[in-house]
């Protein structure tokens, strides 16, 4: 049986597992990660690039904590020290985040495992109400997540609090249960830019809204369209520290098992009544690392260079992988 069939199938066991993980708890826990190199390219272990991405390191993570994996999406602190991330079971990561001597990725540390709370405070238990799929932080601190199955946004002053509901586009409940808001951003003058999973209202692409800041916490929200290619859906968005957007579009079938495509906008496409167009930069699918990737940050290295940070959601399935990958993207 070839590799990309029998990932196919560990995908297939995945979806259709019925027992998801309890919730992570009421108490924030440290535990400890442990990482182990990812090869970029198993049948070339010299390659550094592929398209426009160069490859900056990677890490298989595993923990002893049953509440470890299905992370979502991921937030990375400007300076490159500190990582946070979601799970799709409600869970909050945070770390610190480690690199060898020539600056690539080596793995995280310090890090601490809690579950986020619902509008009455307490955690949050069951899985149609913890199934956080994207994760942004406001020019404020605070952060923004979107929920689905019951499709919602979500403010928190910090992820161990109580959240705020925030109104969100009126037509976010006609959303497909697994299919709604994956992809959220936010510009520095706050405007939020919320894209779907599955929902279209034409065909060739999926929804998108822009959230215009007004009083109150509230936001206005303005739609466009997301063009896509056959099979491919997005799933995370960020803003690159020029200011221009990158995404990461997955597909998925039994036969050729999990492709992803990064892709690239300027800002100026994001306009109500558009539609948005990405610029691929690369494509991953094995023999490259790839898994099932969710969630993708941006931050500026050391150098200048811009670097992308993408992560997995493993579903919880031991024949999957939480891998953390860094690309630098070519000029």
């Amino acid at each position: 049986m070839n590799r990309r069939l029998v990932f196919a199938l560990c995908l297939l066991v995945a979806a259709c597992a019925s027992t998801p993980p309890p919730p992570a708890g009421a108490q924030d826990l440290a535990i400890e990660i442990r990482s182990s190199s990812l090869p970029f390219k198993i049948d070339d272990p010299a390659a550094t690039r592929v398209g426009r991405l160069i490859w900056r390191g990677g890490v298989a993570m595993t923990a002893k904590s049953p509440h470890f994996g299905g992370w979502s999406d991921l937030h990375v602190s400007p300076d490159g020290r500190a990582l946070t991330a979601i799970s799709d079971e409600g869970a909050w990561l945070t770390a610190t985040i480690a690199y060898d001597a020539k600056g690539d990725l080596a793995g995280l540390g310090a890090a601490r495992i809690g579950q986020l709370r619902g509008l009455d405070g307490r955690p949050i238990e069951s899985k149609a109400e913890a199934d956080a799929e994207a994760l942004t932080r406001l020019p404020d601190g605070s952060w923004l997540i979107a929920l689905e199955r019951r499709h919602r946004i979500w403010r928190y002053l910090t992820l161990d609090g109580t959240p705020t509901p925030v109104e969100g586009p009126a037509d976010i409940g006609r959303q497909p249960a697994n299919g709604g808001l994956e992809a959220l951003a936010v510009l520095p003058d706050g405007r939020v830019i919320a894209i779907s999973e599955e929902y279209s209202r034409r065909p060739g692409t999926v929804a998108g809204w822009i959230g215009e800041p007004a009083p109150g916490g509230r936001y206005v929200w303005r739609s466009f369209d997301y063009a896509t290619l056959p099979d491919y859906r997005p799933t995370a968005l960020a803003v690159l520290p020029d200011g221009s957007f990158a995404a990461v579009e997955r597909a998925f079938d039994m036969v050729r098992g999990v492709r992803c495509r990064i892709v690239r906008f300027d800002a100026a496409q994001f306009q109500p009544g558009a539609t948005v167009r990405g610029e691929e930069l690369a494509h991953l699918a094995s023999p490259y690392a790839v898994d099932n990737l969710e969630g993708l940050a941006a931050t500026r290295g050391a150098r200048g260079e811009t670097l992308l940070w993408l992560i997995s959601d493993d579903n919880f399935n031991p024949l999957q992988r939480n891998i953390l990958m860094l690309f630098e993207l070519a000029p």
